[in-house]
């Protein structure tokens, strides 16, 4: 199918997919069209700018905060918007995928928001960009439901979250949206996600008493967050809405962008919503920016890196001090346990969710995320003890804080040790990740914790890591590719075993162990296991 427009030719690619023609409207692919003639360059741009950063850090420079902007960070006077009224009380937000389902149960959570994600807990089916979009259009005018195959019905209650949508990241492009003529072009998927919502929704949730809300993944700059406020001023010009009506939560995920939270609030503060502690992207972050630097920067088993590690406490403290100084939210990270059918492993869970949500209250944060509707009100309860009758705590400074750039990369005063059931956790959570995400799922509960793309990207880029870094397990045994290559093979013959007669999981299990073998034991590092991912198999 082509949709021809003003700025140029649109082509769909692949089968129609259900309700693509009330979502993909030839006024909806003007407005992208529009989107990506006047921002696909910049987008270019930014991402070569990454590029040569990386290169400088393994070259041995370490990041620090910038010299040019210093004027911004001293500057006492300037502050955010303040919050829009539905974001006022952010104490408990859940995420999840914008499947049917899943939709309706995120909206009857009991949380404050629901993060609509078409990112890390999303697999880029074009079923689930355009299933996505028309599951939002319909929860906004409340006429979702859902029957299950047994019968089950799902609709929505009389309270629902307010919705933020995470759309996909700069450095992913939707296929299945080109422009131009041959070469096609292809879209960026974050315009996609992005422009699609709007263009269909941000009326109506004025009009409602809302707003167009959104998260940003994964930006790596000050310079990235000007584009998204850019394209916001733009936007809102294009459909008549006063500047100001978006609001845009930045998720602090990338070791460059913790060097920049100040710079990133005020490029978009007019539309800003607050930063939030991405802590397993942030991880992910460090391992793939520093991976070729030696042992100062190689972290011991996933389990390990907790939030309590100084290089972690360091990140958060300065999140919520920099977002309060601003009049910013600061809204802490995933907690990724899930509920356990055994009674005895229920309560550890929900133990350490405690512990960990507690210090985040403590320290400042004004709410945080779960993965599972069976987490909200346990985190409530956190946040309810520390807040009270305050929806919020903007008030507090934190100017007790402060954070150095050397405090920030102390990875090498992470406490831990590498060892092999560490290493085959990693192996065995990537793979079964992988299947899942190949067969349309991109947030799968596994081993008790809700894994998502940033989670397999610290399972396989630790192991690249260590292999490159020549490190060892603790009982002496050095990391090598073929030690991995045997766990791998183990993991898999495990996986088989469980999906017995089923072909088509056979069939994706053996791709996951593939694509697995590419993303962590190649010689070259890929920047991100779901660029190949989407490029050959979706």
């Amino acid at each position: 199918m082509t949709a021809t427009t003003q700025a140029a030719e649109v082509q769909i690619s692949g089968s129609d997919v259900p309700r693509q023609d009330e979502i993909l409207t030839p006024e909806a692919l003007q407005f992208l069209a529009d989107l990506h003639a006047r921002f696909a360059g910049r987008r270019a741009d930014l991402l070569a700018m990454r590029q040569r950063r990386r290169e400088r850090i393994a070259s041995g420079h370490d990041p620090d905060f910038l010299p040019e902007t210093r004027a911004i960070r001293d500057d006492p006077r300037w502050q955010v918007a303040a919050p829009a009224p539905d974001l006022v009380d952010r104490r408990v937000e859940i995420t999840g995928p914008t499947d049917r389902k899943m939709t309706i149960n995120a909206l009857n959570s009991g949380a404050q928001v629901w993060l609509a994600d078409f990112e890390d807990a999303n697999t880029p089916h074009f079923t689930n960009v355009v299933g996505g979009q028309a599951n939002l259009y319909d929860a906004i005018r409340r006429t979702i439901d859902y029957t299950s195959p047994e019968g089950k019905r799902y609709e929505l209650g009389e309270q629902t979250p307010t919705i933020v949508v995470r759309p996909r990241g700069w450095h992913l492009t939707e296929k299945h949206l080109t422009v131009g003529r041959e070469p096609h072009d292809p879209m960026a998927a974050a315009l996609v996600d992005f422009g699609l919502y709007f263009f269909h929704n941000a009326h109506e949730l004025v009009r409602r008493g809302s707003g167009p809300y959104f998260y940003l993944p994964k930006l790596e700059s000050h310079l990235e967050a000007r584009l998204w406020n850019d394209v916001f001023v733009y936007a809102q010009e294009a459909l008549g809405l006063p500047r100001g009506t978006i609001r845009a939560t930045v998720l602090i995920e990338t070791i460059t962008a913790a060097f920049e939270m100040e710079e990133i609030l005020y490029e978009l503060r007019e539309h800003s919503a607050g930063l939030n502690a991405g802590r397993w992207d942030y991880i992910f972050s460090l391992i793939k920016n520093f991976r070729h630097r030696g042992g100062r920067f190689v972290l011991p088993d996933r389990a390990a890196v907790t939030m309590t590690v100084p290089f972690m406490r360091a990140y958060t403290e300065l999140l919520v001090r920099t977002c309060h100084r601003r009049g910013a939210h600061a809204i802490g990270g995933m907690a990724a346990f899930i509920p356990s059918k055994d009674s005895q492993v229920n309560e550890e869970v929900f133990d350490k969710v405690r512990q960990d949500k507690r210090r985040e209250a403590e320290d400042g944060f004004d709410g945080s995320w779960v993965a599972h509707p069976g987490m909200v009100e346990t985190v409530r309860e956190v946040f309810d003890e520390v807040l009270g009758t305050r929806s919020n705590q903007l008030d507090r400074q934190r100017a007790d804080v402060q954070v150095r750039a050397a405090d920030l990369l102390r990875v090498d005063a992470t406490p831990g040790r590498i060892t092999e059931r560490g290493l085959r956790t990693n192996v065995s959570v990537a793979l079964r990740y992988l299947e899942a995400w190949l067969g349309g799922q991109g947030a799968v509960g596994i081993f008790g914790l809700m894994e998502d793309a940033a989670t397999a990207e610290i399972s396989r880029s630790q192991i690249w890591q260590w292999i490159d870094s020549e490190a060892a397990l603790d009982d002496g045994t050095l990391v090598t590719a073929r030690l991995v290559g045997e766990i791998v093979a183990e993991e898999t013959e495990a996986l088989l075993a469980e999906a017995g007669d089923d072909g088509a999981r056979q069939r994706r299990i053996e791709q996951a162990r593939e694509l697995f073998e590419y993303v962590a034991l190649s010689p070259e590092y890929p920047m991100f296991l779901t660029v190949p991912a989407y490029a050959y198999y979706v």
